[in-house]
Parts: C-alpha cells; sequence; structure tokens
C-alpha cells in the first residue's frame, strides 16, 4: 500500500498548494550553523518518502525551503526555524495537521534526527548535511576539456560550444574549436549556432503563456481561431487542436521539401498550403515528426497576440530572460560579432556550407543562440517558470508542458536509455535511472542538443557547426560524471557506428546502378520534358535543357538531372546545395503523347508527389487566344469557340457551355470530359482548323471564313 492511502497524505497533497520563499522569524540564539543542502528521508510504511531541505541564514533567523521529488514538490517555504542548542525544529505552514519537524543533532552536527508529527500522528525522520553539488559537479568534470578536444577532432566537427548548469548556477560554460575554421575563431561561450528545432520548446511555452492568459485552451479545435483553416481531411480540420499542432499528431508526415529553402511563400501561404497536404494517418493516431504543425503553432500565437510569432517569443521570453543574443533568423546572426559558419564532413574532408534560411517555418526551427543564453532557458525550467524574479508560466501550465503526451512509436535500443515520449516541444525519456527532459535540432551546418533533469536540478546545452550528432554524446558523457556513474564510452560506440556507416554509404554508391536499365532511352527528346510543372501545395518545378542532360529548380535549388532509365532521371551533385543530389523523378505522358506530369518522391511517406506540366503562357493570353475565335463547321453542325476573361470557351448546339483548359502548345482539355481535348492548327489552305480528339476518333472543324 503507498503513502496516499495513510493519515499523512495531507503533507503531500498539502505541498503542491505551498509557494514561495518565507523570511523566518528571529531565534534566541543561533548556536548551529544549518546553512546549505540537507537530505533526509521520513520513515512512512513500505517506501521512504525522501526529502531536501535548504537552509540559508537571513538576519536575525533562517530562511528554509523544502522539496520532495517524488511528489513534485520543490522549493516549498518554512516557517518557525528554531535552533537551540542541538535541537532544531521547523514547521510547513499552511497545510492541514501542521506539519512539524523536531530534531536533535548528532555529536558530528552532520545529521539531524527526531519526530515528524502531523494532526495527532507521528513518524520519525533523519537529515544530513549534503555536499556541495556545484562544487561536486566542477571535480567531476575535471579533465572534461581535454575529452571534448579529443571528440571533436575524431568527429571533423569545426567548434562546439556546451554549458551546465547545477542547482541554479553554472558548473560549466565554454567554447572548443573554431567557429570560422578558415579564419581560426574560436568558439565562444556568445558564439551563435542555429539551434534548429530546440526552437520548438519555444514555441510551445509562448502558447503556454496565452493558455495562462486565458486566449487560448489547447484542446479547443485550431479553426475556432484561425478563420479558413483547412486541412487535407475534412475530420482533422474541425477537430485538430492547439495540443495537437505540438505533439505530431495531425495525422501528416513530414511534407518538408514544401517550405524547405522556400523564399517566396510566406507563413500565411504555408498556412493555406495545408489544404494540399496529404495525410498517412487519422488524427491522433500515430506520432509523426511535422514541422509544418509547429509553424502553425507560431503562426497561431501571433495572431492571438495580434502581432508575428518573433514578436511574441521576444516579448514573452527573450526579454524576460535576458536572452540579448538570441534571434530568429540566420540573416540577423551573420550580423552579430560573434556567430558560427556551418559546415559539413564529405569524404573526411570538412567544408564550409551556405546558411540555410528557414525564417518562413521558424516557429519550427529558426532560432539562433548561444550557451550563456540557453542556460537562462534552461534555468526556467528548473526553476518551475520562474526565473530570476520573473514569472513566465504558471508552475501547472509548464507541467504540461513537460508532461509526456504520446508514444513516438520507437523503441529502446539500450536498457540505460528508454524509448522517448513527446511533449509539447520536448521528449521526455528515462537516462539511466534520471528523468530526462530533451530535445535536439538539426539544420544545415548545425546541430543542437539541449535537456534538463528535472529531479536532478541539472540543465545541459551543447551546439556544434557541424552535421554530427557529438553535443548529444558530449551531454551524456558529462551527466555520467555528474551524476556519479559509471562512465559509458557514448562517444566510442557512436564513432565506430559513425565509421563503419561512411564505409557502408561508400559501398552503397558504389552499387547504384544495380538496377539501372542503361540501355532503355527516354520516350522523347529532351525538349519535350522542359516547362514548368506544378502542384497546388509545393509549388512550382522548372524544367530545362541544358547541353545533353536537363536541369531542376526547385525553391530556388538548381540540380543537374542525368537520364536514368526510360522516362527517370536522376540528380547529380550540386557543390552549392545537395538537397537533390541522388533523387529519382519521373515524367509521364498523357494519351495525346505528350508529357504531361513530372513525378517527384518529396515525402518518402507517400506516394511520389505529382506535378502537373503547365500549358505555353500564352494559353492564357487573351490576345494571343482570338486567333483560335469563331464558328467552325463540325461535320454536320457548327460549333463556337468564344473567350470569357482569359479562358476559351467551346459552344456545342444542345450541350452546356465547355470551359477549355490549357494542356500545350495550341492544345485544350475539355474540362470535365476525360479524353476529350482540341488541337488548334492551320492546314494547307492556311485557314485555321480545330481537331477534335475523343474516344471515338479525331475530327476535324474548319473555320468559316467571314464575308466581307
Amino acid at each position: 500500500m503507498g503513502v496516499a492511502s495513510r493519515p499523512w497524505c495531507h503533507l503531500l497533497l498539502g505541498l503542491l498548494m505551498l509557494s514561495g520563499s518565507l523570511s523566518l522569524p528571529a531565534v534566541a540564539r543561533e548556536p548551529v550553523d544549518l546553512s546549505g543542502k540537507w537530505t533526509g528521508e521520513i520513515a512512512t510504511p513500505g517506501t521512504p518518502l525522501k526529502f531536501d531541505i535548504d537552509f540559508k541564514r537571513i538576519p536575525n533567523g533562517w530562511d528554509a525551503d523544502i522539496s520532495i521529488p517524488v511528489q513534485g514538490a520543490k522549493d516549498m517555504a518554512l516557517t518557525d526555524v528554531v535552533v537551540d542548542g542541538e535541537s532544531v525544529s521547523f514547521v510547513m505552514p499552511g497545510v492541514p495537521g501542521t506539519p512539524t519537524f523536531k530534531g536533535a543533532l548528532d555529536e558530528s552536527g552532520e545529521t539531524i534526527s527526531g519526530s515528524f508529527t502531523q494532526g495527532g500522528g507521528t513518524l520519525t525522520f533523519e537529515m544530513s548535511r549534503g555536499e556541495d553539488r556545484v562544487a561536486a559537479a566542477k571535480a567531476a568534470l575535471v579533465g572534461f576539456d581535454d575529452f571534448v578536444e579529443k571528440a571533436i577532432q575524431a568527429w571533423h566537427a569545426p567548434g562546439l560550444a556546451i554549458g551546465i548548469v547545477v542547482d541554479d548556477e553554472i558548473v560549466l560554460a565554454k567554447g572548443y574549436g573554431f567557429r570560422d575554421l578558415e579564419a581560426k575563431k574560436p568558439v565562444t561561450t556568445k558564439t551563435l549556432f542555429a539551434i534548429g528545432s530546440s526552437t520548438k520548446a519555444f514555441t510551445a511555452l509562448t502558447l503556454g503563456t496565452l493558455v495562462d492568459e486565458g486566449k487560448l485552451d489547447w484542446d479547443t479545435p485550431v479553426m475556432d481561431y484561425l478563420p479558413g483553416f483547412k486541412l487535407y481531411d475534412d475530420y482533422a480540420t474541425t477537430h485538430i487542436t492547439p495540443r495537437d499542432l505540438v505533439t505530431h499528431r495531425s495525422g501528416l508526415p513530414r511534407h518538408d521539401l514544401s517550405w524547405y529553402n522556400n523564399k517566396t511563400s510566406s507563413r500565411a501561404d504555408l498556412v493555406r498550403r495545408l489544404r494540399y497536404y496529404e495525410p498517412t494517418e487519422e488524427l491522433r493516431n500515430k506520432f509523426q515528426y511535422n514541422n509544418l504543425m509547429f509553424m502553425t503553432a507560431g503562426y497561431l500565437a501571433g495572431h492571438l497576440t495580434g502581432g508575428t510569432w518573433e514578436d511574441a517569443v521576444r516579448t514573452r521570453i527573450f526579454e524576460p530572460l535576458d536572452m540579448r543574443y538570441s534571434n530568429f533568423s540566420v540573416e540577423d546572426s551573420q550580423k552579430a560579432d560573434d556567430f558560427a559558419y556551418p559546415y559539413r564532413d564529405k569524404d573526411d574532408k570538412v567544408s564550409r556550407i551556405p546558411f540555410r534560411n528557414i525564417d518562413n517555418v521558424g516557429p519550427a526551427g529558426s532560432i539562433n543562440s548561444n550557451v550563456e543564453d540557453m542556460l537562462k532557458w534552461v534555468r526556467l525550467h528548473l526553476g518551475d517558470g520562474t526565473f530570476a524574479g520573473h514569472k513566465l508560466l504558471g508552475k501547472a501550465t509548464l507541467k504540461e508542458l513537460h508532461r509526456p503526451q504520446v508514444a513516438m512509436g520507437s523503441s529502446a535500443t539500450r536498457p540505460e536509455l528508454s524509448a522517448p515520449i513527446y511533449a509539447m516541444g520536448w521528449m521526455v525519456r528515462d537516462y539511466r535511472g534520471h528523468t530526462v527532459v530533451e530535445h535536439g535540432g538539426a539544420i544545415d551546418g548545425f546541430i543542437s542538443a539541449v535537456a534538463f533533469y528535472p529531479d536532478d536540478g541539472i540543465g545541459i546545452v551543447a551546439f556544434t557547426n557541424s552535421q554530427t550528432g557529438i553535443g548529444t554524446l558530449m551531454r551524456r558523457h558529462a551527466i555520467d560524471r555528474i551524476l556519479g556513474l559509471e562512465v559509458i564510452d557514448w562517444h566510442g560506440e557512436a564513432h565506430e557506428k559513425w565509421v563503419q556507416g561512411k564505409k557502408h554509404q561508400e559501398d552503397a554508391e558504389d552499387q547504384k546502378d544495380t538496377f539501372r536499365h542503361a540501355d532503355a532511352p527516354p520516350s522523347h527528346p529532351l525538349d519535350a520534358f522542359s516547362g514548368t510543372y506544378t502542384h497546388p501545395g509545393y509549388g512550382d518545378v522548372q524544367v530545362a535543357v541544358v547541353g545533353e542532360q536537363l536541369t531542376f529548380i526547385y525553391n530556388d535549388i538548381l540540380t543537374p538531372f542525368e537520364h536514368w532509365h526510360y522516362d527517370v532521371f536522376n540528380g547529380l551533385e550540386n557543390k552549392d546545395d545537395p538537397a537533390f543530389e541522388g533523387l529519382r523523378i519521373q515524367f509521364r505522358s498523357n494519351m495525346q503523347g505528350d508529357v504531361s506530369e513530372l513525378l517527384a518522391p518529396f515525402e518518402p511517406s507517400l506516394d511520389p508527389i505529382i506535378f502537373d506540366k503547365k500549358a505555353d503562357p500564352r494559353m492564357y493570353d487573351p490576345a494571343y487566344l482570338k486567333r483560335f475565335l469563331g464558328v467552325y463547321t463540325l461535320a454536320t453542325q457548327e460549333v463556337t469557340f468564344s473567350l470569357q476573361g482569359d479562358v476559351l470557351t467551346l459552344t456545342v448546339p444542345g450541350q452546356p457551355v465547355h470551359t477549355l483548359e490549357p494542356s500545350g502548345a495550341d492544345q485544350f482539355n475539355l474540362k470535365g470530359l476525360t479524353g476529350f481535348s482540341v488541337r488548334f492548327a492551320k492546314g494547307e489552305s492556311g485557314a485555321m482548323s480545330a481537331w477534335f480528339d475523343q474516344p471515338n476518333g479525331v475530327f476535324e472543324a474548319t473555320r468559316k471564313e467571314e464575308k466581307e
């Protein structure tokens, strides 16, 4: 039977009602110095109830608070602290039964034991003077610098910055390696790194502040807040909530290439396009990581605050925490005095790559920050939503952000690490018996690792300007040291797998032609594949012929494509942007034999995205379309081609007016009639003819010439 079934359960419930810290009344004499942390336990039946107490001397008395980790109670104020000779007593105010501790110091002055009473019940307790955890952590990290230096060399990482806080005090904040490898400029604690998806927790907390203000409810449909909001699925449209947005359970797969390097679509455009992205699951049926949903959450925050997501984060988080260096765009980072350049390691050569601007999907990953600012961020989470006297978020709301919400579907890979569960902008798991709340981030040339251990009062942030997960490895190594655990060789194990993985990748590249039909030519000359292809959600792809190859431009990324086999083409290297290297695209023709579609596997969990080929722009130009107008003789009847704005129409006696949709040069499909098209061309006489292509044949209609 657990503690909650006993009369003293009122202690545990009452603790949750306490907050703050009170100045305590003066005592007659203070022969013993209690200053510091004490840890102990109350001898409740079954499992003892562990607690810790912090004593601090103040003028004319003591300030003290108690924490009970198992109950989530932290820094609850104590009163009536009396030290008289060897006797020590104190009270927990505001709790039913007036829980009171009365005990005596042993001869060493290091242990206090005695009785705990509450509402007529009495139990024994004992507590001992705890070690200075900050000093112990610093001692545990002796030699850590050498370990990090060797690790960044092994991983070919230009630079790394790491910060660690224990009991709200910084025990390590340091930069290693270079933020600018070419100029040999070192990483510092002020060096700005792109933190990628570690941004998501900022977006979730911003929504949390709106919950506290009564402007948002986690479980009210998003469409109640955003007029015109629509998803591909009608049920999801009417039922998806802010909680769903920030827990990756919308039913949508990533669809990341819709926004990746997209420099023309605004955040509002991306929200409007959500209706065109096909889901792969029902709403709330499965965890599927989705940046577009977090982008929408940020857009929602801006809408509810009457500004932008950036404005909301700046005023509600950055400014209260004095995160003076942090920003929202790599364009701003490059204007700072101290920022890191992004790098990648290819073929064992480290080279600088361009910054990737992701401002349009900013709430999912565009924040840039440094060790100094991000340590304030984790201290806020360790401090129950309060930092340096600023209360940013209610304790209950913060706890909800950290509460596991949806299983991520992955299994535990080893006993020291439980499978992660997603909260709101955070992942929660067990690490060797210690709860860790964490989130990483990755964007071209940068990887971040942000984590805190709520029951241990420890927070760690790590950033690197390379595409390796070295930050997480350093974080695990550091926490093993600080917690006094047997150090696991996380670095060595991961590095061995990394080396093996590179070898497997090289072998795979050598065999990439295995299933290629090299002797299968394309069905059309290369010129026939050129043109603009469009999708309502993904936008446009431009295809052109350059020499004997096709070039493919999507979201301003130009990639040369070689013919692979049949009507399939393979992406080649682009040294400036490798996004589409190795991508296979396919072209398809319509029933008339003209190239009409481009298929691109932009979302791996779905069939290839179909881009329809746009007709010649002249097919939308009224001045050009006038050449087709008039009355034509078709067999025994007359048909008329007319213009309605910039749209060509066909009138056939006894039928509704048909709208013609451009499908090629001087070629149109009859809207709503599959397999029916019309193509205009001049005959041998020079007169314009309209050729009707139908399932039952091709019919020529000649234009009647108007009489003078």
